[in-house]
């Protein structure tokens, strides 16, 4: 194991991917320059020998997503980035029409194995046009396969797994990951898509998350061991598909659970995954789901009114407490 960034992680899967795979290339505004929006890319194309498979792109998601569902089906693997998930709705038709529906319409012959990077998340003061937390418009669209990664080790081997995958990969990453710092083994690894991990075991309440949520809910779960709560969190990892299993199961030993992300809380993935649990896990609940996420709002930009969006540590813990006291 060895301790590193969740950037440089995520680095070491792309140049990994790419010496293992020629097909494999990199795409993105300011790729070159500035190594993408977060640095993230900086110095790739030396790392593979081939500064050709690292490409600058013009400022239009719609020609970056074309161009990339162009090459996967003619037998590319392109991992392209766009810097926010909020310049997705740009490209809505090449990810929902051509990227998701083109390989049942061509009877399985035309594969769009491409994998869409989507920094997403609050990071102070970005204002509404840069903070939304997309997850749930993608997963309802069939075709589309959705991960979201909670840590360095986490992004490497889920990163690894999705650029290796034949279908097109929603791939969202909170920007406050980026600087996030832990262990990554040193041998090659992969994470399975549709998969979840137990990242904390508890008897008391189930606490259902994904992404850099899995962090604040760990935060919470010490929290409320403090207090004799011994709160279950499970990091989904991706949310198209889901691990029904996996969270029915831990719902049956508990009894109790909620679910939290940052997207807005109204039609955000909590409702689908409160749903799934209230259809077939009814009988095992001891109490009500409860269901957290942001107010329905655009995410504004001034810093105490931001925070207002925020789902913390804080809040997790208060709806599990709300929860084991029903």
């Amino acid at each position: 194991m060895s301790i590193k960034t969740y950037k440089q992680a995520t680095w070491e899967a792309m140049k990994e991917e790419m010496l293992r795979d020629p097909s494999v290339y990199a795409m993105a505004e300011d790729i070159i320059g500035n190594g993408g929006s977060m640095g993230h890319y900086a110095g790739l194309g030396a790392a593979v020998g081939d500064q050709s498979r690292v490409l600058d792109a013009p400022i239009s998601e719609t020609a970056i997503v074309a161009s990339a569902v162009g090459a996967a089906l003619a037998g590319m693997r392109p991992v392209i980035d766009m810097r926010f998930s909020n310049c997705l709705p740009v490209c809505m038709d090449e990810l929902t029409n051509q990227a998701a529906k083109s390989r049942y319409m061509f009877g399985g012959q035309g594969k769009v194995h491409m994998v869409v990077r989507c920094p997403d998340g609050i990071l102070k003061m970005q204002g509404a046009h840069h903070t939304d937390c997309l997850e749930a418009w993608f997963a309802h669209m069939p075709g589309l396969q959705v991960v979201i990664p909670s840590s360095p080790a986490e992004g490497k081997g889920l990163l690894k797994t999705a650029i290796r995958n034949d279908n097109p990969v929603m791939f969202f990453e909170h920007k406050t990951l980026f600087k996030m710092e832990g262990e990554v083994p040193d041998e090659e690894y992969t994470i399975p898509i549709g998969k979840a991990r137990i990242a904390r075991e508890g008897k008391d309440v189930s606490i259902v998350v994904y992404g850099i949520m899995v962090s604040r809910a760990l935060a919470a779960a010490e929290e409320l061991a403090a207090e004799g709560i011994d709160a279950e969190v499970i990091d989904l990892r991706t949310v198209s598909p889901w691990d029904k299993e996996t969270v029915l199961a831990s719902i049956k030993k508990t009894g109790r659970v909620v679910v939290a992300h940052e997207a807005v809380k109204q039609c955000g993935f909590g409702a689908e995954l409160s749903a799934t649990i209230a259809e077939e896990a009814l009988s095992d609940l001891k109490g009500p789901i409860v269901r957290i996420g942001a107010p329905f709002v655009p995410i504004p930009m001034t810093p105490h009114l931001e925070d207002l969006c925020r789902t913390l540590p804080k809040d997790i813990a208060a709806a599990a407490r709300k929860a084991v006291s029903a």
